[in-house]
């Protein structure tokens, strides 16, 4: 983990060493979020054939339109339900954080793999309602481990790398498309996504709580944390936070869900048959990951160099840049798969600034609300994402076409950019205990 640390900020040259807990929990917190991505991007690549089989079953015909109107409204249940996860913050700040780790990546396989069964669209939306709950809560419990866990002057960068897994699960959700996905089907794909339970009993059984946690385990609390973060030392930070976050989940997931959809029809369009356009929906979806791993990797250096709210500022203009292009321009072009695909490695550069969070959230609360905090920003943006994603559904429906509603997410990257002067600038200040 030492490859891109180096000197940038308060970062000194001589590194903490990591000790065995910290490692072996880190790669729990970061094996839970790979799969957690993975799991997430499956149904994105599945979309398609797992809808033309279930939508003649539940009494819908299976058109172009009826695909694309009722994966956006599967995927606003997907996202009500990681809205629900926030849940799991104010039990991790009374009982632990990997205990509560462990549970949300049983939770998100079990109902993963349970979708396997689904023989109607409507069973696929419960199972995938159920797993968001469990996928919602992995990000804000592993975040939260490794901010507490790691030292103070190698946390930043454990951010990024933490960030790093879950765009590693949609590089290894693409391979399993390529192979698994191309010769079994979709059904195939859910099963894999039984997996993570593997890790999840791993960390029930071998990671510890943090040193930092341990100090205020049990401690009488007068207001719930849930109370506390709209507390008026917090409320600014809370709203803030919970609206950039807001932000960056229209923009990007728009994007990456209809990636697939989009690379799938410019291949057919480009005359591939089936299984070469699923295999392309691959590569690109490996481009995205690409990218997205190194705007990760890229954005802690930044984030100490220049500060949080202007790195995140340049994540967002990128957003709002290449969204548009994708979406609005190349996928419109005659011949528009490669110059996508190209674009797609833009996209998720810019994609990395969800690792802003991991870095940040952490820092602008204590120890006996952060899990609470962390879990409640990362959420609520999950319902006003339902929304946009409902609506975006419609706009498909009504104007025939992903290209131009998608692009115009773009627009929410602009809001967010009005909103960053408002965020509290915590470039420098150590992990509050």
């Amino acid at each position: 983990m030492a490859l891109a640390e180096g000197l940038a900020g308060g970062q000194t040259k001589t590194r903490t060493k990591l000790n065995r807990q910290q490692i072996v929990g880190f790669w729990s917190a970061w094996a839970g979020w790979m799969l957690d991505g993975m799991d997430s991007v499956i149904y994105a690549l599945v979309l398609a054939p797992a809808l033309t089989e279930l939508l003649p079953k539940s009494g819908i015909q299976a058109t172009p339109a009826n695909i694309g109107t009722y994966g956006s409204l599967l995927f606003g249940v997907f996202l009500v339900g990681w809205g629900c996860s926030f849940i799991w913050g104010p039990i991790a700040d009374k009982f632990g954080r990997t205990k509560v780790l462990a549970g949300t990546i049983m939770m998100y396989a079990v109902f993963t793999g349970a979708a396997y069964f689904a023989d109607s669209v409507w069973q696929l939306g419960l199972f995938r309602f159920l797993a968001g709950i469990g996928i919602g809560g992995e990000w804000a419990m592993a975040g939260t481990y490794v901010a507490e866990a790691w030292p103070e002057d190698r946390r930043k960068m454990g951010a990024g790398y933490l960030q790093t897994g879950y765009y590693f699960g949609f590089f290894v959700a693409a391979g399993l498309n390529f192979t698994i996905g191309a010769h079994y089907g979709w059904r195939a794909m859910f099963l894999c996504g039984l997996a993570p339970v593997i890790v999840s009993l791993y960390t029930l059984m071998e990671v510890k709580e943090p040193a930092i946690f341990k100090k205020i385990e049990g401690a009488i609390r007068e207001n719930s944390p849930i109370v506390e973060i709209f507390s008026a030392r917090y409320i600014k930070r809370t709203l803030v936070m919970s609206g950039l976050l807001t932000i960056a989940i229209i923009g990007l997931w728009a994007g990456a869900v209809y990636e697939p959809a989009a690379v799938n029809m410019l291949a057919k369009k480009a005359g591939m048959d089936a299984p070469s356009a699923a295999k392309m929906v691959s590569v690109a979806t490996a481009v995205l990951s690409i990218g997205t791993i190194l705007g990760c990797l890229t954005l802690p250096h930044l984030a100490e160099s220049i500060g949080r709210k202007r790195t995140l500022a340049i994540y967002f203009v990128i957003m709002a840049i290449t969204i548009p292009v994708a979406f609005g321009w190349a996928f419109y072009l005659e011949n528009g798969l490669v110059p996508f695909i190209i674009t797609l490695f833009f996209l998720g550069f810019g994609g990395g600034n969800f690792a802003v969070f991991s870095l940040w959230l952490p820092e602008l609360y204590e120890t006996r609300v952060r899990a609470t905090a962390f879990a409640f920003a990362t959420s609520v943006g999950r319902f006003i994402g339902a929304g946009v994603n409902f609506a975006l559904g419609a706009f498909v429906l009504s104007m025939h076409t992903i290209g131009t509603p998608v692009a115009l997410t773009a627009i929410a990257f602009g809001i967010g950019l009005l909103l960053i002067p408002f965020a509290l600038e915590t470039r420098g200040d150590r992990l509050p205990s």
